[in-house]
């Protein structure tokens, strides 16, 4: 169990950073036995965590990696109904005055940036085709 050594309602920016991070690493750690078991060969990573000022709320970002191109649905309708649990669970590993009400939200950052890299990778790999061919198939 961790104490988040959080005394009052007013933190400071240095404190709720802390706190995002703590709670994002221990959701990460609640996904392998609430999400993994029931998804195969979908990995879901918690990307990021921001608690409103008050501590009653939270969002928490995911991203999705799958062949399964359902995935993300899937992903998205298990989190909400396991929601009560993970909030438990986390109430149960870091000692708050209040657990905040988790609210999922994906992020395609991930997915965008992997799209990013496979088309630089076939640009790159056009050019070095091209330049290969050599002056000869030019003409």
């Amino acid at each position: 169990m961790l104490w988040s050594g959080l005394g009052g309602s007013a933190m400071s920016v240095s404190r709720l950073t802390r706190l995002n991070a703590l709670l994002q690493r221990e959701l990460g750690a609640l996904m392998k036995f609430h999400i993994s078991p029931e998804l195969k060969n979908t990995l879901v990573t918690i990307t990021g965590v921001k608690v409103t000022s008050n501590l009653r709320e939270a969002s928490v970002y995911y991203s999705v990696f799958s062949q399964d191109a359902n995935a993300e649905e899937k992903v998205a309708s298990l989190l909400q109904a396991k929601r009560v649990q993970l909030q438990s669970d986390l109430a149960a590993r870091v000692v708050m005055k209040y657990t905040p009400v988790l609210h999922f939200r994906y992020d395609s950052t991930p997915a965008r940036a992997d799209r990013v890299m496979a088309i630089l990778n076939e640009l790159q790999l056009s050019d070095e085709e091209h330049h290969h061919a050599g002056p000869a198939a030019e003409h």
